[in-house]
C-alpha cells in the first residue's frame, strides 16, 4: 500500500510500547520520508518512552477496565466517549494513510475511529492469548501480526501473519557484549549471573522470593542483576547491602537491557509477551513466573508456549518464595540443562519480526 503518514496506537505497559517503537523504527529505516504519530493513554509510560525514542505522541483520557473492583469502572463510558471524540479529531488533523494498533487502552478508540473513517488498519498481537480490543477489531483489520502459532482461535485465519514480536534491535547483538556488561554492572564476566526482571513496575512475589534467597545466592557465589521496579527498590538495596559478599547490581529500572541479557546466564522473569520474546531473542535459559491476575491468564499461556518446547521452566506465583531461587540455582548447576534451555529458547526467537512487518506494510 502507498503510505506517507502512519498512526500507531496502544500502550499502557512496556509490552505494548517497545514493539510499537520497533515497528516505527523499521518502517522509518525502510522509508525515511514517512511521518509518524503515536497515540497512547494519558499518564502512562508511553508518554515518556515514545518521545525518548524520537517520535511524537498524543494521549487519550482512556483507562482500562478494572476487573477486580467493578465500581471503579463507573467513569469508563465517559472516558471512552471523550477518547473516541479526541480520536476522530486526531484523524482529521493528522490524516494517516495507515493505522497500527498494538493493543492496550488507547488502541481501541483509535482503531474504531479509523474504521469508521475508512482508514486501513492492522493489528499486532504480542500475546499467545489475544486481548479483548484486538479480538473485537480483528474482522475489520487488513493484517493481524502475531507471535505465537494457533491464533486462529481468536482471529480470522486468512488475516494472520506469524512473524514474531518486534523487539529492541540492540538485543540481537547482546551476546558479544559480556565484557562490556560486566564493566557496566561492576560484576565479574567469568561468574554465573542471575538476571531478575519483573516488568516495568517490578513484581512483588518475585522480589520477595529474591530477597529471601539472597543468602543462598551469596553462599553459592552467584552474581545478581536485579530490576526491582520503583516500589521495591529501597527495600531491595537495603537487603542486598546486608549480604556484603554478594556481587549484585540493584536498580528500579534497567534501560540497558542489551547489557543485562549479555550478563545473564539465567533469567528470572514475569511472562509478559515482550519479556518472553526478548529472552528468546537473547537465547537465554529462564525461569518464568506468570502474573496470575493478567487478563485471561495470558502470561501462563505465554510461559507454556516456551515450556512445551523445553525452552523455559515455570514456577507458579504462589510457589515463588519456596521454589524460585532453588530452581534457578539447580538449573545453573546443571550445565547440560542450562545449555539445552538456552538453545531451545534461541530457536524460538524471531530477530527480523519488525523488518518483516514493515516489509508487509510497504508492499
Amino acid at each position: 500500500m502507498s503510505i506517507q503518514r502512519v498512526l500507531i496506537s496502544g500502550g499502557g505497559t512496556g509490552g505494548h510500547i517497545y514493539p510499537a517503537i520497533a515497528i516505527a523504527s523499521a518502517l522509518q529505516e525502510a522509508n525515511p520520508s514517512l511521518e509518524f504519530l503515536f497515540v497512547g493513554a494519558e499518564g502512562k509510560m508511553e508518554m515518556e518512552k515514545v518521545p525518548k525514542a524520537g517520535f511524537r505522541i498524543i494521549g487519550l483520557p482512556i483507562v482500562g477496565i478494572n476487573r477486580q473492583h467493578m465500581w471503579k469502572n463507573l467513569l469508563f463510558p465517559i472516558k471512552l466517549l471523550r477518547s473516541l471524540s479526541k480520536a476522530f479529531a486526531i484523524l482529521k488533523e493528522f490524516k494517516p494513510d495507515l493505522a497500527i494498533g498494538v493493543g492496550g487502552y488507547a488502541s481501541g478508540p483509535m482503531l474504531m475511529a479509523a474504521y469508521v473513517k475508512g482508514i486501513p488498519f492492522v493489528i499486532q498481537e504480542q500475546n499467545s492469548f489475544a486481548g479483548i480490543t484486538n479480538k473485537l477489531l480483528s474482522k475489520k483489520a487488513q493484517h493481524i501480526f502475531v507471535a505465537y502459532p494457533g491464533m486462529e482461535k481468536f482471529f480470522p485465519k486468512e488475516k494472520i501473519k506469524l512473524l514474531g514480536n518486534p523487539v529492541r534491535k540492540d538485543l540481537i547483538e547482546s551476546k558479544s557484549k559480556r565484557a562490556q556488561a560486566a564493566k557496566f554492572f561492576g560484576l565479574d564476566a567469568e561468574k554465573s549471573t542471575v538476571l531478575v526482571i519483573g516488568g516495568s513496575q517490578g513484581a512483588r512475589s518475585i522480589n520477595l522470593a529474591i530477597e529471601k534467597g539472597l543468602q543462598e545466592l551469596e553462599k553459592t557465589g552467584v552474581q545478581l542483576v536485579w530490576q526491582t521496579g520503583v516500589p521495591f527498590e529501597n527495600q531491595a538495596k537495603q537487603s542486598a547491602a546486608k549480604n556484603p559478599s554478594l556481587s549484585s547490581y540493584v536498580s528500579a529500572f534497567i534501560y540497558e537491557m542489551d547489557l543485562a541479557y549479555a550478563m545473564a546466564d539465567i533469567v528470572i522473569s514475569r511472562a509478559g509477551a515482550l519479556s518472553v520474546s526478548e529472552i528468546c531473542l537473547a537465547g537465554k535459559a529462564s525461569v518464568l513466573v506468570p502474573f496470575p491476575n493478567a487478563s485471561e491468564d495470558h502470561q501462563t499461556e505465554n510461559a507454556l508456549s516456551l515450556v512445551r518446547q523445553q525452552a523455559a521452566l515455570l514456577v507458579k506465583d504462589n510457589e515463588a518464595q519456596d521454589l524460585l531461587i532453588k530452581t534457578a540455582l539447580e538449573t545453573l548447576a546443571n550445565k547440560n540443562l542450562l545449555e539445552s534451555l538456552a538453545k531451545a529458547s534461541l530457536s524460538m526467537g524471531k530477530p527480523k519480526a519488525a523488518q518483516e512487518i514493515a516489509a508487509t506494510l510497504l508492499i
